[in-house]
C-alpha cells in the first residue's frame, strides 16, 4: 500500500486520498472479513445447537480408553449415579455395561439414548 496524502479542506476536516488500487485492496479486504464472520456465526450456531461441547470429546474419550458409554456419559456430565437413577438402574449395573462386563437390553438402550439425549445406534447392542 501506498503512503496515504492528507488534504485539509478550508473548512478544516482532514481527507485521505489513497490509490484507486489500494482503496479496492481494502474493500476486498473488508468483504472477507465480512464472510468470514458470518462463517464463525454459522459454525456458533450449529455449535450452541449441540447442547454442549464438541462431540469430538467422546472420540477422544474412547482412544483414551473409556467405553462409549463411559465417553457419553462424561460428554453429558451426568456421574453414573445420576445416570443410573435416571434411567432406574443400579450404579453397579451401569458401570458393569461402562465395563462391558453385561450388555444392555434394547429397553436400557432405549433408556440411555434418552437420558442422554443421542441417537438410539450411539449405544452398543
Amino acid at each position: 500500500m501506498n503512503a496515504p496524502q492528507i488534504i485539509t479542506t478550508p473548512t478544516g476536516e482532514e481527507l485521505v486520498v489513497i490509490p484507486k488500487a489500494d482503496y479496492e485492496a481494502l474493500l476486498h479486504a473488508a468483504e472477507e472479513a465480512l464472510e468470514d464472520a458470518a462463517d464463525v456465526a454459522i459454525y456458533d450456531e450449529r455449535k450452541a445447537d449441540l447442547k454442549t461441547e464438541n462431540p469430538a470429546d467422546v472420540t477422544m474419550e474412547i482412544l483414551r480408553g473409556s467405553s462409549r458409554l463411559k465417553a457419553l456419559r462424561n460428554w453429558r456430565r451426568l456421574t453414573q449415579a445420576e445416570l443410573a437413577t435416571t434411567i432406574g438402574v443400579s450404579q453397579g449395573f451401569l458401570s458393569d455395561l461402562e465395563s462391558n462386563r453385561r450388555k444392555p437390553s434394547a429397553q436400557t438402550r432405549a433408556l440411555l439414548a434418552k437420558a442422554l439425549d443421542i441417537p438410539g445406534q450411539w449405544i452398543e447392542p
